[in-house]
């Protein structure tokens, strides 16, 4: 069974069920415990997950008015985790905070607050319920993230997804391909082709554990962890 390192953050209920489902076998990791290196050498996978807003320094700009305050100490230990899973081909699943950090840790930048910066955005903070469906997602034909959605997608290239966030990616980081964006511009997924698995969703997929209805990028994601433990 494939060991999933899961970054740590405040509700990890819904995260370690998902990957349970799945098939592999979740542990949780977090600033002040092993090292990047030593624990990539025994896991097979990296999840990343939500959370508060990256220090925008890390990217390079002045933190905007609605910038909530960063965690120094998890910002840096997930960049240096997402570094050396990406360069050792690790399969790497990133959601929410985890698709912006890993964004910013590959040389992307990030918008930092939605509502003020993107003119006619649409509505992406909801809370509660969790698994309340907000908006639409347009998935890019020929994408890993398409072939692993596509019994849950509308005519091949749409679904419906929650969403509970402020902040979006802006620059891409190099060698990153968008594979999903809302209707009003944000992106929503983002990958790297070539890899084992390295997907970002903005979303939150693990919400939906009880339905099921993104139980497919988890398998996925676990598979790849697999074929890489054997």
């Amino acid at each position: 069974m494939a060991l999933i390192a899961i970054a740590q953050n405040r509700r990890m209920s819904d995260y370690l069920e998902s990957v349970r489902r799945a098939g592999g076998e979740p542990i949780e990791v977090a600033a002040g415990g092993e090292l990047p290196q030593h624990l990539l050498a025994r896991v097979d996978g990296i999840m990343l997950t939500g959370g508060g807003d990256i220090d925008p320094m890390l990217y390079g700009e002045p933190p905007h008015a609605e910038c909530q305050a960063a965690e120094a100490d998890r910002d840096a230990f997930e960049t240096a985790l997402t570094r050396a899973a990406i360069a050792a081909n690790i399969p790497y699943f990133a959601i929410c905070r985890g698709m912006q950090l890993l964004n910013v840790a590959m040389g992307g930048t990030l918008i930092q607050d939605i509502p003020s910066q993107v003119p006619g955005a649409l509505e992406h903070s909801v809370p509660e319920p969790r698994a309340h469906v907000v908006h639409e997602v347009w998935i890019a034909k020929d994408s890993r993230l398409s072939a692993l959605l596509a019994d849950h997608m509308e005519d091949g290239e749409t679904c419906h997804v929650n969403s509970r966030h402020h902040q979006s990616v802006a620059r891409v980081a190099p060698g990153f391909d968008v594979t999903a964006t809302s209707p009003d511009g944000v992106i929503e997924a983002m990958e790297k082709p070539g890899a084992a698995f390295c997907i970002g969703v903005q979303w939150h997929p693990e919400n939906f554990w009880r339905t099921g209805e993104f139980r497919s990028l988890f398998e996925g994601f676990v598979q790849a962890a697999n074929a890489r433990k054997r």
